[in-house]
């Protein structure tokens, strides 16, 4: 334990020696910077890894290399990033630009080329040195709203090439385009009791603390009377003088008496760490409010780099004969603090609000395997699946398996398996373990079958069932081309889907020669543009082929006239 928090000490002392080039990068796009979200920002799941940068609402802004080096790696994928590029810079850096609405000049023909020769329009593809040199301010692309992005923007961000830790743009001299004297918003202050037997303010449960703005600008919380131990947690958000946008924090630190006990600053981290964010905030506070708490402190530890702690990893033990003072810095990148203070004194008080009942019936440990078995369903836990130790909730009710909620986050997969001698051979192919949603939607999952178990990997907690999908995917077209002169279209547009298992690929064939289709899963539209020059002169036939993932599949055809001239 000691040697970890020597491990985070040193790392911190890295990064504040790091020297980042400020003048080496310019700028991706020619408009003004202004920033939908920053680094480090809390998401789903992750951390957000760079700059969110504003394209005034719309799509097909040019995005130009920040500096010379040569496209690295290329990928183009319905889902997360879209359509992104990574180029490479001399200096040890790797620029990325993600959500593009297509690349430009010799970078769109080399994905083409690698499109057509794979048919797929989702490729990556790793690129040598001289495949795709690039030279500072040269177009490389086109913004837009690919993949899950929720509209028009440019993704932008910077990873060490040699490591591929993701690091903070403002280091980069790009804390020169943005305007911040604004001090961060702490909008909630909550204490935690942590134990069975500790009382906070009469209450077992996490209170939330009224703050008094002082005179001198920090905020005094109400007094915390407590009886052992306690931990603190704070919503907190960031907004610049220019991009009106709520951003997220760049440092928190909290000491006790005036020593340090828990902090983090947004420098750098890694893919691997993304997760640890539902570790780091009320995990079951946000599934229930969407409220992200971050919590300044670890009951158990887990090895976050971006954390320093104190022995206590930030707990707070409240003892008999002592007044205490907790303080709270919350800081942007450019300085502007916001501070809160909190009174802390031993009180042995009544407990009028009682610990929230969980219903329980097995405890699990963080760090051993843990198995459980219940009529025909089979649950194993690896040590490190969870972060802390909790009393779980298993249950099999009819044919499905009740796990315990998902207000408790699971940080690695673990395997569900059911031994189920309803579905023969026949129809086995069809049959996935399925999770459950508080609709009763079905979600599908990657599912094995050995014999007649039935078994899957998941991240989740929740209900569980088998489900059979018999039905085939939908393939629809606006207006019916059948037949017709569509010389003046552009592009063929069709909408594909699936109720069942979801769509695992789609295939189009013009002329029974395969035909990129880009496809949209946000509008579940795929678009084959005639700019592409596998259109023939005359009479055209048209086939789509789209397969589910039990493999249910639809194929549409039509015919259709056009001229090239």
């Amino acid at each position: 334990m000691r040697f970890y928090k020597l491990l985070l000490l040193f790392s911190t002392v890295l990064v504040a020696q790091t020297e980042y080039p400020k003048d080496y990068f310019g700028v991706p796009v020619d408009i003004p910077i202004l920033l939908s979200g920053n680094f480090a920002e809390l998401r789903p799941n992750h951390f957000h890894a760079g700059f969110d940068i504003k394209t005034k609402g719309r799509e097909g802004i040019e995005v130009h290399s920040v500096a010379d080096g040569f496209v690295s790696r290329i990928k183009i994928s319905p889902y997360g990033n879209g359509s992104a590029l990574y180029i490479d810079h001399p200096n040890g850096f790797t620029s990325v630009y993600c959500h593009l609405q297509q690349a430009q000049g010799p970078i769109a023909d080399f994905i083409r080329k690698a499109q057509y020769k794979e048919n797929s329009f989702e490729v990556e593809l790793f690129l040598k040195p001289t495949d795709l040199p690039v030279k500072k301010g040269e177009l490389i692309a086109l913004t837009g709203n690919t993949g899950s992005s929720q509209g028009p923007h440019l993704h932008f961000e910077f990873r060490d090439t040699k490591t591929e830790k993701i690091i903070n743009p403002l280091h980069f001299g790009y804390d020169s385009f943005l305007k911040d004297t604004r001090k961060p918003t702490v909008a909630a202050l909550y204490v935690y009791p942590l134990d069975d037997k500790t009382t906070v303010n009469n209450s077992k449960r996490p209170i939330l603390l009224n703050l008094a703005l002082q005179k001198d600008g920090t905020y005094l919380a109400n007094k915390v009377s407590a009886n052992g131990k306690i931990g603190f947690g704070v919503t907190a958000e960031d907004y610049d003088a220019a991009s009106y946008s709520k951003n997220g924090i760049y440092k928190i630190q909290s000491h006790l008496n005036g020593k340090a006990t828990f902090g983090f600053q947004m420098d750098t981290y890694s893919f691997d760490e993304m997760r640890y964010i539902n570790a780091l905030i009320d995990y079951p506070k946000y599934r229930k409010t969407g409220q992200r708490v971050q919590k300044l402190f670890m009951e158990t530890p887990f090895p976050l780099s971006i954390i320093t702690t104190d022995a206590d990893n930030g707990v707070v033990t409240v003892k008999p004969n002592l007044s205490s003072v907790y303080q709270i810095d919350v800081a942007d990148y450019f300085g502007n603090t916001t501070t809160i203070t909190v009174p802390i004194s031993y009180d042995m008080m009544s407990t009028i609000i009682e610990k929230e009942v969980v219903e329980s019936n097995y405890f699990v440990k963080v760090n051993r395997e843990n198995i459980f078995s219940k009529d025909n369903w089979t649950v194993t836990f690896p040590a490190g699946t969870f972060y802390d130790n909790f009393d779980m909730n298993f249950n099999v009710r009819g044919e499905s398996l009740y796990l315990h909620d998902e207000m408790t986050p699971v940080h690695s997969s673990f395997t569900i398996s059911v031994e189920n001698e309803k579905y023969g051979a026949d129809d086995s192919g069809k049959v996935y373990i399925a999770d459950v949603d508080s609709r009763g939607r079905y979600g599908y999952n990657y599912t094995t079958k050995k014999g007649n178990v039935f078994t899957t990997k998941v991240k989740s907690l929740g209900r569980y069932t088998l489900a059979k999908d018999t039905s085939n995917p939908t393939i629809s077209i606006g207006r019916s081309i059948e037949g017709k002169w569509i010389s003046s279209q552009k592009s063929i547009d069709l909408t594909i889907g699936d109720s069942g298992s979801g769509i695992k690929s789609y295939n189009g064939y013009l002329n029974g020669v395969w035909a990129l289709f880009e496809y949209d899963y946000k509008t579940r539209k795929i678009t084959h543009n005639f700019s592409e020059g596998i259109v023939a002169e005359g009479a055209n036939e048209l086939k789509v082929v789209v397969v589910d993932n039990v493999g249910n599949s639809t194929t549409f055809e039509t015919r259709f006239f056009r001229s090239q001239k």
